[in-house]
């Protein structure tokens, strides 16, 4: 028998503010005296972390077991979906790769995985006070529910209750939440015991009459409404309003290019910090402009990205941009589209064997079989002293999850060298720059969160402006952003009545 008590978190839909209230949650049960856990048994997400045995699941429980001031494990995420294409995704079991399956034969499968996510959440269960368990999109997709083990699947194998959120921003909040109660069976029914509302802009009075109309056609309490929130908790997927978020304040512009499959996009979230940066993403080759920086991101499908970015032409304004010696820089997936060349001998991304990239670094790439997935520690190689000057041999930490090997063709510059990739001590070149400094790509994600770094990249750019400057970088801590949000989430939201629903 379990000892921990538990409460689900579902939603009207993707994207209504889950991940955000599991984080508030932990958080305030934290702060309360608890031990307490985050638990989703199926995400499908391209924004991952690598745990410190080398395990990867979804970014968003990562940040959640830190709200609990605990070490993320595999055991909160026992199945990570990583979308490859439309139709497929690669399929993560308790942090390692176990193969690429069609969205159908993944169906298949999922009866198979009841019992792995039995295990993992009982094992957490058994260490903790409270688990807090995380949904994926609705209850009521009627066409998933028979082998549902991500919602009320997962209630029921937890015997949890549920807790129903919907979003009131994009309108129609009242419509989905009632539809949700309609297109659940009884069983399933008895389980809501409240629903919230989120992202509410306004005065909370004036919405108070539809919530007792709502509370008389569901039968069930409202415990609060959340106002609309301007804090930046690191999520889980490219659906975020995120990618969508620009800073329009500063001297500096960053181009950061959208990809399709784009994966870990939180790498970012520190360039917000720094006043003297604007940030925008760009969509289209007629948008890209005129940047002081472009950054190509990671990206689960390094090949199918490449060719959207040719079809689309922002190539030809990447390619253009760093001919004309301005700064380029690629992550993972990015870093890799930089080179000569993108080979998959076995398939692994795409029936294409060969790719010709953007021809900004002398490198080739093979796409491999084995997933590198690590906490992992650089060294700047000495090189890079005519772009960064005094970084010369210092260490940046951040971790990696790729399956390309990137080998120099003969003209390149090594940029950072891994010293340390999990436990065990490395020499390996990681990342290469071009002759002249101005491209340059590493397989580090989180490379910006290393504040020397950042601070030398936007002296950098502001050097090939002939301007001479200090700059400043003002990081909101992720303890002050986890504290504000439960703060937050306690004023808004019968704290009290969901203990009492869990039976504390």
């Amino acid at each position: 028998m379990s000892r921990a008590k538990s409460i689900m978190i579902q939603g009207t839909a993707s994207s209504v503010g889950k991940s955000m209230l599991v984080t508030a949650l932990c958080r305030i049960f934290t702060l309360d005296g608890f031990r307490v856990a985050p638990f989703k048994s199926q995400n499908m997400a391209l924004n991952s972390f690598v745990t410190v045995d080398g395990g990867e699941i979804g970014r968003a429980q990562a940040v959640q077991a830190e709200a609990c001031g605990i070490e993320p494990s595999v055991l909160m995420n026992p199945v990570l979906l990583k979308p490859s294409s439309d139709v497929g995704s690669q399929v993560i079991i308790k942090g390692k790769v176990f193969k690429n399956m069609t969205a159908e034969e993944y169906q298949r499968f999922k009866p198979e995985l009841r019992e792995i996510i039995k295990d993992a959440y009982e094992e957490l269960a058994a260490n903790h006070d409270i688990v807090v368990i995380e949904g994926a999109g609705s209850p009521a997709e009627i066409n998933l529910k028979d082998n549902d083990i991500v919602n009320m699947g997962m209630a029921e194998i937890a015997d949890c209750p549920v807790l129903i959120v919907g979003d009131i921003d994009k309108g129609g909040v009242f419509a989905s939440i009632v539809g949700t109660m309609i297109l659940l069976d009884q069983r399933e029914r008895k389980r809501v015991s409240g629903i919230i509302i989120n992202k509410f802009r306004g005065d909370v009075e004036i919405l108070r009459p539809g919530l007792s109309m709502l509370e008389k056609i569901i039968k069930r309490p409202v415990l609060g409404v959340i106002p609309y929130m301007r804090i930046h908790i690191d999520e889980e997927d490219s659906a975020t309003e995120h990618l969508r978020l620009t800073k329009e304040d500063g001297d500096l512009d960053v181009a950061i290019v959208y990809l399709p499959h784009i994966s870990n996009f939180t790498d970012f979230e520190p360039l917000y910090s720094v006043n003297e940066l604007k940030i925008r993403y760009v969509y289209s080759a007629d948008t890209f402009g005129s940047p002081d920086l472009v950054i190509i991101p990671g990206t689960k499908n390094t090949i199918g990205d490449l060719l959207y970015l040719k079809y689309n032409k922002i190539s030809e304004e990447i390619i253009r941009y760093a001919r004309e010696g301005r700064l380029v820089i690629g992550i993972c997936g990015g870093f890799q589209m930089l080179g000569k060349e993108i080979l998959d001998p076995y398939g692994i991304e795409s029936d294409i064997k060969e790719t010709e990239g953007l021809g900004l670094l002398d490198i080739s790439t093979t796409i491999e079989g084995e997933k590198i997935t690590a906490q992992t520690i650089i060294q700047l190689e000495p090189a890079i002293s005519s772009i960064f000057p005094g970084l010369s041999g210092s260490t940046l930490k951040g971790y990696e999850i790729h399956m390309g090997r990137t080998e120099d063709l003969g003209n390149s510059i090594p940029f950072s060298r891994i010293i340390k990739r999990g436990e065990s001590l490395c020499n390996e070149i990681d990342g290469y720059m071009s002759c002249d400094g101005n491209v340059f790509g590493t397989y580090l994600h989180g490379i910006f969160d290393n504040e020397s770094f950042l601070k030398g990249l936007v002296s950098l750019i502001y050097r090939r402006k002939g301007i001479e400057k200090d700059v400043d970088i003002n990081p909101v801590t992720e303890e002050f952003k986890y504290n504000e949000l439960a703060r937050i989430v306690r004023e808004s939201v019968d704290i009290q009545e969901i203990y009492r629903i869990m039976g504390l």
